[in-house]
């Protein structure tokens, strides 16, 4: 075939269309994330501002993973009876309200329980999204487009925590809130001008089983309880190390400011180049081998965080970030393939598991690091992964 018969061009524009939809998804998913780790960015000024201690603003900026947990839950038990699209824009337009709330409180629970708000309305807004496109393409299809939302996943990571850190300290804690709820606003004008309409899929689906059946049956499968295990322990190693490593690069003999805090997560940005090749490391080596592979690296990553040199430090957490986002890619991407039917109460059932994984890491690294020091949390974190390591060698490649 040459690029006479019209073969190239086709080629390209189907190239170039797919670039663009895996583009907003990738786009959907930042604006939809963006707020869940930005506050992490700014922690020693929060512990300032409410005079709490570390782990007491660890677990408070932390506790929307437990919205997100119970959220997952709720779209597991209920998400086939909402339409995807009007469901995604609408908890984004409703994702803005707590989040100008945080601008203007000054009370520690209450920050804690609009944070809990926040993580409500963002996993149910993922949930749905991931759902969408698991029932919107086709299986080989699917692994790519999961990819690029959780490659936007990362760069809310990376954005969003320098967002926060530059917004915060020229504008002050206030106005970043106030910041990040415009960008709420931007992502629900985003779906809703992008993704289609599925009310005859939301028809198709009315015949399912009961939908507590629907949620009880993803436990009978093996593959998706291990999926569901390493999801959890992934974000608790996660959310374990980015929450407390600041307060190491803060303090002595490291000292950085509050700005300088933020510029180190650019540490994230090799994990946007790397996070889309999910799909190829999960055929090249089969799901299980892929996330043993990919969370070796992060190991590596987390030894070096013992050193209090700022470049191994910052080249601990680049492996980190790219050895998490790969193995939670994968991991995503095998639940969908694997689920049965019902892709909304797997999706969901995944998502509650891996961010009730982030709330248990904020609230035990925190006791760990205020009482026993970072080197010790550094190897329950490395044990936390060797267990997930171990959940993913029965993981095995899905026929379809």
């Amino acid at each position: 075939m040459t690029s006479s018969d019209g073969t190239f061009p086709i080629r390209f524009r189907m190239v170039a269309a797919d670039s663009l939809r895996f583009g907003i998804i990738a786009l959907i998913a930042f604006l939809t994330l963006v707020d869940l780790f930005a506050a992490q960015a700014i922690l020693p000024s929060l512990v300032v501002k409410f005079d709490v201690s570390r782990a007491t603003m660890g677990v408070a900026v932390n506790a929307s993973t437990f919205g997100m947990a119970i959220a997952g839950v709720a779209v597991a038990l209920f998400g086939r009876n909402i339409d995807r699209r009007n469901g995604i824009w609408i908890t984004l337009v409703l994702l803005a309200i707590p989040t100008t709330l945080l601008s203007v409180t000054d009370d520690i629970a209450t920050f804690a329980l609009l944070r809990v708000a926040q993580g409500l309305c963002m996993s149910t807004a993922f949930t749905l999204t991931v759902a969408y496109l698991a029932e919107h393409y086709s299986a080989g299809q699917t692994t790519a487009a999961l990819a690029a939302y959780v490659t936007g996943n990362v760069a809310s990571n990376f954005f969003g925590r320098i967002l926060s850190a530059a917004v915060a300290d020229s504008f002050g804690i206030s106005a970043n809130f106030l910041t990040f709820a415009v960008l709420n606003i931007t992502g629900a004008l985003l779906v809703w001008l992008t993704l289609k309409k599925t009310g005859r899929m939301m028809q198709a689906e009315a015949g399912r089983e009961p939908a507590g059946q629907a949620w009880r049956v993803q436990f009978l499968n093996n593959e998706l309880r291990n999926c569901f295990a390493i999801g959890f322990l992934i974000l608790f190693v996660f959310i374990g190390t980015f929450t407390y490593v600041n307060f190491q690069l803060s303090a002595a003999p490291i000292s950085l400011s509050p700005m300088a805090l933020g510029l180190v997560y650019f540490v994230f940005l090799p994990s946007m180049l790397t996070t889309p090749l999910a799909g190829r490391v999960a055929r090249g080596f089969g799901p299980g081998r892929g996330i043993g592979i990919t969370l070796g690296i992060a190991i590596a990553g987390l030894l070096a965080l013992i050193s209090s040199n700022l470049p191994v430090v910052l080249a601990g957490m680049t492996l980190i970030a790219v050895g998490t986002f790969l193995g939670q890619a994968i991991a995503t991407g095998h639940v969908s393939r694997v689920a049965a039917s019902d892709k909304a109460a797997a999706s969901g059932t995944y998502l509650a598991s891996y961010y009730s994984g982030g709330l248990v890491g904020s609230f035990v690294l925190g006791q760990a690091y205020d009482r026993l020091g970072w080197t010790a949390c550094v190897i329950i974190l490395v044990m936390a992964l060797i267990a997930a390591m171990t959940l993913a060698r029965a993981l095995t490649t899905p026929r379809n």
